[in-house]
């Protein structure tokens, strides 16, 4: 006779069953307790199994399905939409129609092949470690990039598209760095055709070309002209957009950069207050991946920017947490129509620090992973925990164990914690990380 847990098991599989041919471009958020059993989780209506890769925690799905980009009057919703219609008034067909379609519901459940594979992120690298990534189990993760729907889409037959979502990454707490972020990434292919469009005499010149080289300006199965040409369509698109957000007045530089998944690749900053900062990384896709994705024959660019960043300096929000806030006082100041109006976001109320200190040895099997710590501190204290900070390191010099001190800085959005109330959620803190991390708190 079965368990009443393996009943209870199968009972949910056949309800979520009904729903699962919804996922893929409807999500619909669970709100009751995410785990099954100690071998499944449901996400967003689908069971998974769980394996050693499992490191999702409550914080994180608690964040599931909340749709802030898509959310009526939210300042991500704003900007998403302002670079929706750029896109849409500078790219259109014979009779008007805008050629850029748009995906801001696809689910962020994604396998390790379209968040890595696809994108010929080699096997060994660092944004594939646990450490980095929240991997539902060895097979499946939540993206950590928007840019995981690309294959899927152009094998799709798609040859201009936007997709906008919630992406997941284990990362350092302080007031610019949250677990899940929102991404805009955008993909235009062409023909030989569209390529030599707007060049006189272009009967002579290819897209491609057989032994050729690689060099810094191009990959070795493309011609040069024909490299220039969609780096010069990508570059100026971009400035565009980056002019259409920050002013017409705003400088614009492009560095050189590495992406395994475009060649030549930059990131384009913005001189903005005083500083040069990074707001897209862009380039020439790989000609392996649209081959791949059966576009052999056509050449392609693509971009990626972070709708938080953006955010945060269009309308100086100064806490990225502020962006998962349900106080009227904050969302209400978002309540426009025109998304290009221009305001600034005026603090709610500022509420007092609160900061406590964590010491511990590391285990000395070297399991120890900064990014669990973080998990756990993110887990017990949500959105009440400001910052994270490692304070200290110290090695004993007999034994040669590591001891790791951590400043935690308590700080609610919305009112004063109680002495007390910190209090408790660092000795949860202290509590789970000694029984999950093996750690020894001093």
């Amino acid at each position: 006779m079965a368990s009443k847990e393996g009943f209870m098991l199968q009972c949910m599989m056949k309800y979520f069953g009904r729903y699962s041919k919804k996922i893929l471009f409807g999500r619909t958020f669970c709100t009751t307790s995410q785990a099954v059993k100690s071998n499944a989780i449901i996400l967003l209506g689908d069971i998974f199994p769980k394996d050693n890769w499992t490191n999702i925690g409550e914080n994180i799905f608690s964040k599931l399905g909340r749709n802030l980009h898509i959310t009526s009057y939210h300042p991500l919703s704003h900007v998403r939409q302002r670079i929706v219609n750029y896109f849409h008034t500078q790219f259109y067909n014979r009779i008007g129609n805008p050629i850029f379609s748009v995906y801001d519901n696809l689910s962020p459940i994604v396998t390790v092949t379209q968040n890595f594979d696809s994108l010929l992120i080699p096997k060994g690298h660092p944004s594939r470690n646990r450490s980095d990534c929240y991997y539902v189990n060895q097979n499946i993760v939540l993206r950590s990039h928007t840019t995981a729907h690309q294959s899927k889409l152009i094998s799709m037959g798609l040859n201009n598209f936007i997709v906008v979502g919630d992406v997941y990454r284990r990362d350092e707490i302080d007031s610019t760095h949250y677990p899940v972020f929102h991404q805009v990434d955008a993909v235009r292919l062409c023909t030989t055709e569209e390529v030599f469009q707007n060049v006189n005499d272009s009967d002579g010149l290819r897209v491609f070309e057989h032994r050729g080289i690689e060099t810094d300006e191009k990959q070795a199965c493309h011609t040069l002209e024909s490299v220039k040409l969609m780096e010069h369509e990508l570059k100026n698109t971009l400035m565009g957009l980056a002019q259409v957000l920050f002013g017409s007045e705003i400088q614009c530089k492009w560095v050189q950069q590495y992406f395994p998944f475009t060649h030549p690749s930059w990131e384009l900053e913005v001189f903005y207050k005083d500083q040069w900062i990074e707001v897209l990384g862009c380039g020439i896709m790989r000609q392996e991946i649209l081959q791949n994705s059966g576009a052999g024959e056509r050449i392609g660019w693509a971009f990626g920017l972070g709708l938080e960043r953006l955010a945060m300096c269009l309308y100086d929000i100064p806490n990225i947490r502020l962006f998962w806030s349900k106080d009227t006082g904050f969302l209400n100041q978002f309540k426009f129509e025109d998304h290009n109006t221009a305001i600034k976001y005026k603090a709610i109320s500022i509420y007092p620090q609160c900061k406590n200190d964590i010491s511990f040895w590391l285990p000395e099997d070297k399991s120890y992973s900064s990014s669990d710590f973080y998990d756990i501190v993110r887990d017990v204290g949500g959105d009440r925990v400001e910052q994270v900070i490692l304070k200290d390191e110290f090695t004993h010099p007999t034994t040669k164990r590591l001891s790791h001190c951590y400043t935690i800085i308590y700080r609610h959005m919305e009112r004063t914690l109680s002495k007390r109330e910190v209090q408790n959620i660092h000795d949860q803190i202290a509590k789970l990380a000694a029984e999950k991390l093996h750690v020894t708190v001093r």
